[in-house]
């Protein structure tokens, strides 16, 4: 009877917590939607900005974050990869290797301000490529890398050894065996990586602000070395330093970053659902 009690206790008590955290989330995603949807139309999502950005839409900065995200992919996901294949399947268990993987885990929590600073001394000053997309995207793409190279080699750890000692068994290469049996069976944990990687670069303020952000652009950019405006950024100026600027169009751009966050990581959790249903263990 008293171990049935602990237990009620402990279930209601862990019920409590998660509530605590996922209503207040709850309350500020219906918040920004009841506050931004006012601003919702097809001007807002396909015109720039006008009147001092306290009119039109916001389509620059929308193209800038879709460009961003993309380019932080390409700089990210092969060499994240590649790492991780390299320290689960490869690397041998030593001290230097031990150093390296706690190497990664605390580059995953460094704040984002520094790999901003880090971006703007190498790619923008030291390599000239001035502020621009490939230098917004080379340092969003080293501040995701190290997320990406952890749920990764986690995903290649989780695959049972049984499937390697069978294809080694029937005369396979190690690389054969990683291609064909151990990669397809960690591709949901390394997609989902991915995809959670991408999305907080593409909410990210700090590292664009030094690298590639542009307060205001009248023209699309035309090339990876010209800026772009972005999301993030432009939600900080026109909240903050823009006067006069309407509440809509400020939860409007809110909301639009929320969505394009939100839906990433839906992907990823439709995405990983989808491929564990089909895996034979």
């Amino acid at each position: 009877m008293k171990r049935q009690t602990t237990n009620k206790i402990a279930v209601a008590l862990i019920t409590i917590m998660a509530a605590l955290v996922v209503v207040p989330i709850i309350m500020v995603i219906v918040y920004v939607i009841y506050q931004g949807l006012p601003a919702m139309s097809w001007q807002f999502l396909t015109e720039p900005p006008t009147n001092g950005m306290r009119e039109g839409g916001i389509m620059p900065a929308i193209l800038g974050t879709v460009i961003l995200t993309f380019g932080t992919a390409i700089a990210a996901i092969p060499l994240a990869v590649a790492a991780a294949i390299y320290l689960a399947e490869y690397a041998a268990d030593n001290r230097l290797t031990h150093w390296v993987r706690l190497a990664i885990v605390n580059l995953a929590g460094i704040p984002s301000i520094v790999y901003g600073l880090f971006g703007l001394g190498i790619f923008v000053l030291f390599l000239n490529l001035g502020t621009s997309i490939i230098a917004g995207a080379l340092t969003l793409g080293i501040m995701t890398m190290p997320v990406v190279i952890s749920t990764s080699e986690e995903a290649i750890n989780a695959v049972p050894q049984q499937f390697r000692t069978v294809s080694f068994s029937l005369g396979a290469t190690k690389w054969q065996t990683i291609r064909h049996q151990v990669l397809p069976h960690a591709m949901p944990g390394i997609i989902t990586g991915m995809i959670l990687g991408l999305g907080r670069a593409a909410g990210e303020t700090a590292p664009i602000l030094f690298t590639v952000a542009a307060f205001y652009l009248p023209e699309l950019p035309r090339s990876i070395f010209d800026q772009t405006m972005a999301l993030p950024y432009h939600l900080y100026v026109i909240s903050t330093q823009v006067p006069g600027m309407p509440l809509a169009i400020q939860y409007g751009t809110a909301l639009i970053l929320l969505l394009i966050v939100l839906s990433l990581t839906l992907i990823a959790t439709v995405f990983r659902t989808s491929m564990r249903r089909r895996r034979d263990w």
